[in-house]
């Protein structure tokens, strides 16, 4: 494993909390291994579309805690819309702007769905063992369109397919995302399915990060509070624009990948990022000027907590 921390991430999208990618290959199942959570049927989407939603990951209204709990943190009232459009600060992956990033990070509320049992147990199927660590990362309130408040629909990876990444990410809905016009996340499972094909056809100098999507139809992927949604960091995506009347997507990003416990610089990172409520180091990761999370009490960690963070070994 790569025991560097952090500068890969300098230049990429990707989250520095966890490792850029994995030396242990995603579950194949080569013997038929027994799921956790995900029916065989999850398993099939999941192979053949590189995505897959867990329903009530976490109790809906867990989820929509969290979801109140980011309007209060930005300062903003839900029942009025004159309130949503503040300025926010410029993000160096300047696709981002007006995307409605939500500068929080170790907030218990965050905490409590990261170490509910059941999603774990879903990135446990994904990568066939539990010894995982949960990605540092926060929350979106992704709002409807307006004059002066735009940005695109955008399709992108992470991390460069053509390096095969052993690696996923997920999203947990805060709110409901039903409606067809009020964004969300997209994806092209045509082209995660097809990719070494399509790169045949494509420009030797093409954008390894951006694909021309020419041809594709991406995948409005509708989620209720308290669903995750899980992808492959090889599948296409991107958020799409929002052009919904009133309605707002609420969401918390959160990935597992292995437990890199070996690398003791990325532990004693992780820890310190949770004592000292600490953002990723990373290029889409400014962190929160105001540093509002400094004066919140630490976060409290059950058992799995801890080991998901790394504070205690698997």
């Amino acid at each position: 494993m790569n025991h560097t921390l952090n500068t890969a991430h300098k230049a990429i999208p990707g989250n520095p909390s966890v490792a850029t990618t994995s030396t242990r290959q995603l579950n194949t199942r080569p013997h038929g291994g027994k799921l956790r959570i995900l029916s065989e049927a999850d398993w099939k989407f999941w192979i053949e579309n590189g995505y897959i939603i867990v329903k009530q990951a976490v109790p809906r209204e867990q989820a929509t805690r969290l979801a109140n709990y980011l309007w209060e943190f930005e300062g903003k009232d839900p029942q009025n819309p004159d309130t949503w459009y503040t300025p926010t600060q410029q993000m160096k992956m300047t696709e981002l702007t007006n995307t409605g990033m939500v500068e929080i990070y170790q907030h218990q509320y965050l905490w409590d769905n990261r170490q509910f049992p059941r999603i774990h147990q879903a990135f446990a199927d994904i990568w066939g063992m539990e010894e995982l660590w949960v990605t540092i990362d926060r929350a979106n309130l992704n709002f409807p369109i307006r004059p002066g408040h735009e940005y695109k629909g955008f399709i992108h990876w992470d991390y460069d397919p053509e390096t095969k990444p052993q690696n996923v990410q997920g999203v947990l809905a805060l709110a409901d995302q039903t409606d067809e016009n009020m964004g969300g996340f997209q994806c092209i499972p045509e082209l995660f399915r097809t990719y070494d094909t399509w790169k045949l056809t494509q420009p030797e100098g093409r954008d390894h990060f951006k694909p021309d999507t020419t041809g594709f139809t991406p995948t409005k992927v509708k989620l209720e509070a308290g669903d995750l949604l899980i992808f492959n960091s090889a599948q296409p995506h991107g958020i799409r624009a929002n052009n919904s009347k009133d309605k707002v997507r609420i969401a918390q990003y959160i990935s597992m990948m292995p437990a890199d416990e070996s690398n003791e610089e990325m532990r004693q990172w992780r820890i310190r990022s949770w004592r000292e409520k600490v953002a990723p180091d990373g290029y889409a990761f400014p962190g929160d000027p105001l540093k509002r999370e400094k004066q919140q009490p630490l976060a409290t960690l059950t058992e799995l907590g801890e080991k998901l963070l790394g504070l205690k070994k698997w």
